[in-house]
């Protein structure tokens, strides 16, 4: 089984974070691969596994990193393969981070998820995936139409809370 996806980290402390992603992308039967990748400490490696990534098979690249958050822009710049930026909560409530991933020159893009958003970051990934895979797009249609029963019971259930002034 080769990896579709690719996870990397800045760090192993992500790892907490990207944990649904990691989930979503099982549950969905993608393959993918975790890594923990520094765009300051480990620089040569980061632009090895860009430069290599689209001919071992990887389609979309998940890239998550905290501070400074410079490996999403660094991970785009080597490759031609769509990079997903997962900005991490520390400092500034991850502000900083997501400040730092969206910011990309031209010709340079990062698309971003939310603060800590690793289960967008997958959905959005297998979205992608689902362009040219139709079992991966029957999955993500299959996930999506559950997120609105999800709603349609917590208000079924909503309208059995009773108040004395309440309407509905």
């Amino acid at each position: 089984m080769n990896p579709k996806v690719s996870i990397i980290m800045g760090s192993t402390s992500d790892l907490k974070v990207m944990e649904k992603a990691c989930e979503f992308l099982n549950d969905m039967e993608i393959p993918f691969e975790v890594n923990a990748l520094s765009a300051h400490r480990t620089p040569d490696a980061v632009e090895t596994f860009a430069k290599n990534a689209a001919s071992r098979g990887i389609e979309v690249i998940i890239a998550a990193a905290g501070m400074a958050a410079a490996l999403p822009g660094v991970v785009a710049a080597s490759t031609s393969l769509p990079v997903i930026g997962v900005p991490i909560k520390g400092m500034l409530d991850g502000l900083d981070s997501l400040l730092s991933i969206v910011q990309m020159p031209p010709g340079i893009p990062v698309a971003t998820v939310g603060v800590n958003g690793s289960l967008n970051a997958a959905i959005l990934a297998a979205q992608m995936i689902a362009l040219s895979d139709s079992e991966v797009k029957q999955k993500v249609l299959e996930y999506k139409a559950g997120l609105g029963s999800k709603i349609e019971k917590a208000n079924r259930e909503l309208a059995e809370i009773k108040y004395a002034f309440k309407t509905n």
